[in-house]
């Protein structure tokens, strides 16, 4: 458990002779579809986090207060994230009941949610249906339907913000009433993440634009208390229009009175965390909590109200915990209730489909050709050709790119894909590929490709060449950045800075990391035409790359990727996944770097002796630690075979 209690800068004492009170907020954040304690994509028991194990810290805080004084709120990203949440509730899968996690949410008693970006992965017609079995308000006020002159005439998706009631006793044994408003706001940057399925039918505004028109239209209704359901962080640099992490923005606006982040999936307080979330200064004092995700924490924030004498509450002191749930039993009843969905998402994911002659596994993605990132491509790259066929690219050369998704990070060092030889099951291809991302096909150009693989580039730290024991990976970007674009060689030069950061923003002009790029042998020119395969969060411009589809898209398809990657499976039955020598780093003599990467690698000998990988130990966090030589003879051989020098 972690507490914070900061100073309230600007927020005199009241008089001792005013009403005070207090109330108590318990928010979840970023649950993602992690309801029981159970790893579906593993098959086995006993995780250390989820709502099951929240249920019994949600108990355990009401009854910390008195009188009711206490309100449950989500902040959105509860609907998407695990076979029970993706695969369950979804269109010819059998399931009758309502959705796992609006049952979970409904037996809680949860007050009000607001939206996350992930609840829009399936598209709104599905939203919609889905959001309509909650027992509970869920509100956003900036997914409009119709844009009004100002925010607060929009035609929203969603209601904007709920009034909550609570009568409170106060200091002298009086029965208070309190008007809660709760205003839900969400990330714009949908309208790129899930591009295909909201354009022509919702836009988004700018977050802190309508908290600006919304709160006074709160304030005017009655609301003595405004809380900001919003899911966002904590960012860097400046405020600017349509930002995704903007929780510092919207603690500056007049009005808010408390604020429930997440989306970061980080915890706040938590010390451990450090810069930009640790501590009380980001926010200016102001009532704030981060639940970590996957229901790691339940966010707990205690307000200290006092009523002046013209009849208006304010926030005269707080403080904010976040309480784990590691080492917290599970609810039983909560449990019981969830039984049936959890066993049917078993027979759905114990489903053979295929049986692979090797293991795989992602502990390794980002230092080798992979050969799980390979199947995945693979399957991308078969089924856009057979949809291209008769059209007038079909005799365009063919790639496909996809990432590696489950690379420890935030995750921990359990965070990975590891399967064994054998048999291939849904849940194993769940695991793969864990997103509701659809097929695209895109036409492109050589400097198009040469860009890409520079933004997919910037996960490795510079390195000095001849140094050793530098860490490889930039813990700021995520691993699921690092794009592969399959039917192509190149290499990735360390030595130079990354050309680009995590925004998409040019910050190094002069860099080329990508060295080496060719295309069957022959060095790819900046003009020559190819179509790719990728998924429709890449295509419309999700992380730091570019909007392709904007002007190249040729080909879409509302079916999942993951179904695609099954289908392909199903129909081989037996494969052997060997990953091409796609991608390798540059050569730079007597220099070592250390790769962070799961426990679960030191099952993998002969991948580890392949790259002559030195296991240097354990990290704080967990992590195993690898040496990696960079130099000639002193890391795994290089297949030049596809080698070739093209310009910078």
């Amino acid at each position: 458990m972690t507490r914070s209690t900061p100073d309230q800068p600007g927020r005199p004492s009241p008089p001792d002779d005013n009403n005070r009170t207090s109330l108590r907020i318990l928010a979840t954040t970023d649950v993602h579809g992690h309801i029981l304690p159970f790893d579906y994509f593993t098959n086995t028991p006993g995780l250390p986090y989820g709502l099951a194990r929240l249920a019994t810290l949600i108990a355990a805080a009401r009854a910390e207060v008195k009188d009711g004084a206490c309100v449950l709120l989500e902040n959105g990203d509860f609907l998407q994230g695990t076979p029970m949440s993706d695969l369950t509730p979804h269109s010819q899968q059998g399931w009758r009941g309502a959705h796992p996690v609006i049952r979970a949410m409904n037996h809680l008693g949860y007050d009000a949610a607001a939206l996350g970006n992930h609840e829009f992965n399936f598209g709104l017609d599905w939203l919609q249906e889905t959001l309509s079995q909650a027992d509970f308000p869920v509100v956003c006020a900036n997914a409009v339907v119709t844009e009004g002159a100002m925010p607060d005439t929009d035609e929203t998706l969603r209601p904007p913000w709920h009034m909550l009631t609570r009568e409170l006793r106060d200091n002298t044994g009086g029965i208070r009433t309190l008007r809660i408003g709760v205003l839900g706001l969400v990330p714009p940057q949908i309208m790129t993440w899930d591009h295909a399925l909201l354009v022509g039918r919702i836009t988004c505004r700018d977050m802190i634009e309508s908290a600006r028109a919304w709160v006074p239209v709160m304030r005017a209704a009655g609301a003595d208390l405004v809380i900001a359901l919003a899911h966002t962080g904590i960012g860097d640099g400046p405020d600017r229009p349509m930002m995704e992490n903007a929780a510092q923005a919207i603690a500056r606006l007049p009005g808010i009175d408390a604020i429930i982040g997440g989306h970061s999936h980080r915890v706040y307080p938590d010390p451990s965390s450090g810069p930009p979330d640790a501590g009380p200064a980001p926010l200016r004092g102001m009532p704030f909590v981060k639940p970590g995700f996957r229901g790691s924490h339940l966010g707990v924030l205690d307000l200290s109200l006092t009523q002046d004498a013209c009849g208006t509450w304010r926030v005269t002191g707080h403080t904010a915990e976040a309480r784990a749930a590691a080492g917290i039993p599970p609810d039983p009843a909560f449990c019981r209730a969830l039984a049936p969905a959890h066993s049917h998402t078993l027979k759905l994911t114990e489903r053979e489909i295929g049986r692979t002659a090797t293991p795989l596994h992602s502990y390794l993605t980002l230092v080798r050709n992979d050969p799980a990132t390979q199947l995945v491509n693979d399957a991308q790259r078969d089924a856009l050709a057979s949809a291209l066929k008769g059209s007038a690219y079909e005799d365009l050369p063919i790639l496909s790119v996809s990432a590696p998704f489950k690379t420890g990070g935030r995750g921990g060092p359990t965070y990975y894909t590891d399967m064994p030889a054998g048999a291939l099951r849904l849940r194993n291809v769940t695991d793969i590929y864990p997103f509701p991302n659809a097929l695209c096909g895109l036409l492109v150009t050589g400097a198009d490709l040469r860009d890409w693989l520079e933004r997919a580039a910037i996960c490795f730290r510079q390195i000095i060449p001849g140094t050793s024991d530098q860490m490889l990976l930039d813990t700021k970007i995520p691993g699921h950045d690092f794009d592969v674009i399959d039917g192509l060689s190149y290499a990735i030069d360390l030595s130079q800075p990354p050309r680009y950061d995590l925004s998409g923003a040019l910050v190094a002009p002069d860099s080329r990391r990508i060295r080496n790029l060719c295309h069957r042998g022959l060095p790819t020119s900046e003009s020559a035409r190819f179509v790719i395969a990728t998924n429709s969060y890449r295509a419309y411009g999700g992380g730091p790359f570019r909007a392709l589809a904007k002007t190249g898209l040729i080909h879409t398809c509302s079916r999942p990727v993951r179904d695609i990657l099954a289908d392909y499976i199903s129909a081989r039955r037996h494969i052997h996944p060997v990953a091409r020598p796609v991608w390798r780093f540059t050569t730079l003599p007597d220099t070592r770097v250390i790769f962070e990467t799961g426990p679960g690698v030191r099952a993998h000998a002969g991948d580890l002796a392949a790259l002559c990988a030195q296991d240097l130990g354990t990290s704080a966090r967990g992590f195993a630690r690898l040496g990696l030589w960079l130099g000639s003879g002193q890391t795994r051989p290089i297949d030049n075979s596809l080698s070739c020098e093209s310009p910078i």
